[in-house]
């Protein structure tokens, strides 16, 4: 399943781009915060840009954004919506980048689909003295208790890994990296920029090393860590597109994922009767300087 659920975002890149949830301004602000830095006039490479959620909100603070991604139909989609920013394909191990070229680099939910004894050097190559390398992931927050139930029940429906929360699988986050027994989600966590798994990638048991992610273990960077929550409130049909914007449905076909959206429907329609779903995350950011020489 590796394959295909690594793909299939770029199938449906477009429903990705019109109901996958955004950012809060929030998150931009502690990244200028802990980088001790402005996004205005700032060169930023946003890798694994995907659609251009990140990279749109990045260009409309004033960054000069040049976008990264990797996949076909992620970028075409890009192109359409973002016809102002450069993009240039390729991916964090090799970045097609310059050597000091970037004040920022930011990974917007597609770090852990690269090889970090890669991108850890290519990250610090291109970035300038005093730049900042930026990681985040939007966590759907299930301490609302709607959204643990619906979890539960996408788990059933799909007989998955009961010590994984199956659309989690989609944003891998620095509380919940995956167990060695679960790398086939890998293919879900990074599936959402199109970019494939990348083999060999190290199994960390604890989350020990510098800014409590497993992947963020670079020498030469310390992480410091922020959390913003936020939510947003959207008509019952675009949560269910978001929903069926997730690789488990993209891989299981028109019929399987229509049989889950007709139940889903039925019971959100009685948990929401205006037809108003608020759906809460929480937005993991692990910010670093490239202090060095």
């Amino acid at each position: 399943m590796t394959q295909p659920r690594a793909h299939s975002f770029n199938a449906a890149a477009a429903q990705y781009a019109a109901n996958r949830p955004s950012y809060p301004p929030a998150l931009l602000d502690a990244v200028e915060a802990l980088a001790a830095h402005p996004l205005r006039n700032a060169h930023v490479a946003d890798i694994g840009a995907g659609t251009g959620i990140a990279s749109t909100l990045l260009h409309a603070r004033g960054a000069r954004v040049t976008a990264v991604e990797p996949g076909d139909g992620m970028a075409a989609e890009f192109r359409r919506n973002n016809p102002d920013i450069p993009l240039v394909r390729g991916d964090g191990n090799h970045l097609p980048l310059a050597t000091a070229s970037a004040d920022f680099i930011t990974y917007a939910q597609a770090w852990h689909w690269i090889d970090p004894a890669k991108a850890g050097p290519e990250a610090r190559r291109v970035l300038r003295p005093g730049g900042a390398l930026a990681l985040w992931w939007n966590h759907t927050d299930h301490s609302a208790q709607w959204l643990a139930d619906q979890d539960a029940r996408i788990r059933a429906f799909f007989q998955a890994d009961q010590a994984t929360p199956a659309v989690q699988a989609d944003q891998a986050t620095p509380a919940a990296q995956p167990a060695p027994a679960a790398q086939p989600a890998l293919a879900d966590q990074a599936a959402q920029t199109g970019q494939p798994v990348q083999a060999g990638r190290p199994n960390h048991p604890e989350p020990t090393q510098r800014g409590d992610h497993p992947w963020t273990d670079i020498p030469g960077l310390t992480f410091t860590a922020r959390t913003i929550p936020h939510t947003r409130k959207v008509p019952l049909a675009t949560h269910l597109a978001n929903l069926g914007s997730h690789s488990l449905f993209l891989v299981s076909g028109e019929e399987r994922t229509q049989e889950f959206m007709t139940r889903e429907h039925a019971v959100l329609s009685e948990l929401f009767p205006d037809g108003t779903i608020e759906e809460s995350y929480v937005v993991h950011l692990r910010l670093a300087r490239n202090d060095a020489p």
